[in-house]
């Protein structure tokens, strides 16, 4: 990342580090080793990355430090790791040992047969750069990070043409080169074809169905693939707010991309770029708060249907629709502020010709302005 501001987790892990091991997720190339690395100059610690030949050798060793500051970058591909790092924090806490440990994997999702490492560590999201954390206050600066993603390297090359090379080189790495070292995968080609499937399917909800005879795959095995993307940060799904009584459907999630930039439709740009906005919020709040936030988007049997809801300990507290340039209110999120009267509703806008507040509580409101309000 550019220059030496602080990421917005900075201060909460070095709290945390403090307190118990931290373990810290989130996409390839987000950050994370340049956070790790840049915690590690204040405190000269140890750095050991498993995907390299010493890291391994000193990992399955214990060649490092009994106390002070270590960091273990991508330990999750050691099969053993869970255990083995639980061995080495009880065996050293009292040292003052702090351990970070980061990943391109979901790290949550690594607890077969129980989690044997409770109560020894705090898990925390790092995402990609945001409007509030990079202080964007033009519309000019917003059509920027439309453009280019949130991803450090491409963004800050202030090219589109260097960030659609990026996005394209770094879907085809994360393919051939981490699947395999975490899942075995016989057809790579046809989940690569997955993988250039989705950016097309971005704002509906995905048939799993539809998916397995397009790619002439039996339903399990696109199941599994679309979990495999989840688990290496490509994608994330948002579950349908249910409820009876709203005639919802209940079972279809929409898949987002974390890089918004590989949509080619503009209007779903930026509606994946909202909800990449609305997740990173919804993390930090749980990571960081403690507090039980949700993603949901709402679609009735009627054909109704708004982008987001946020809710709060399963309660819709805040209801989103996104549109590139109209500020006519969208009837579903009418029907739906009518449903929740005491929810916030707002209509956000990419380039508004006006902002308003409409008589049944509807908020009309550029995007920048609320998105600097988030994280």
């Amino acid at each position: 990342m550019a220059g030496n501001k602080n990421r917005y987790l900075e201060n909460c892990l070095e709290q945390d580090l403090r307190k118990k091991m931290v373990f810290l997720g989130g996409p390839r190339q987000v950050g994370k080793t340049f956070l790790a690395k840049k915690l590690l100059k204040k405190s000269s610690g140890t750095y050991i990355n498993w995907d390299t030949d010493e890291g391994r050798s000193k990992v399955l060793e214990k060649d490092f430090p009994s106390t002070g500051f270590v960091v273990f970058d991508e330990l999750h591909k050691f099969r053993r790791w869970r255990n083995w790092l639980k061995g080495i924090y009880d065996g050293s806490r009292d040292d003052g040992l702090r351990i970070l440990v980061t990943g391109s994997a979901r790290l949550d999702l690594y607890r077969f047969g129980g989690d044997s490492l409770q109560g020894r560590y705090h898990y925390l999201r790092l995402h990609p750069l945001s409007v509030a954390e990079l202080g964007l206050d033009t519309a000019a600066a917003l059509q920027g990070l439309l453009e280019r993603s949130g991803f450090p390297e491409p963004y800050f090359s202030g090219s589109a043409r260097d960030a659609r090379r990026w996005s394209q080189e770094y879907r085809r790495r994360l393919i051939r080169d981490e699947v395999p070292k975490l899942e075995r995968i016989e057809d790579l080609a046809s989940l690569e074809l997955l993988s250039q499937r989705i950016p097309r399917l971005v704002g509906a909800p995905l048939s799993i169905n539809n998916l397995r005879e397009d790619l002439d795959r039996a339903f399990a095995t696109v199941k599994k693939w679309l979990y495999i993307l989840e688990k290496l940060y490509h994608v994330f799904p948002i579950a349908p707010l249910g409820g009876a009584t709203l005639r919802a459907v209940k079972k279809e999630r929409k898949f987002y991309l974390y890089d918004w930039s590989l949509v080619e439709d503009e209007s779903f740009r930026f509606e994946n770029l909202v909800a990449s906005h609305l997740l990173k919020w919804v993390h930090y709040l749980e990571d960081v708060e403690g507090y039980i936030w949700d993603l949901r988007y709402f679609r009735d049997r009627d054909g109704r249907e708004v982008d987001f809801v946020l809710t709060r300990n399963e309660k819709p507290e805040v209801l989103i629709e996104c549109k590139l340039s109209d500020i006519a209110l969208s009837e579903s999120l009418l029907h739906l502020k009518r449903r929740f009267p005491k929810a916030r509703a707002i209509q956000l806008v990419l380039n508004p010709a006006r902002e308003y507040v409409a008589p049944s509580g509807i908020e009309v409101m550029s995007a920048l302005r609320y998105l600097s309000d988030l994280v």
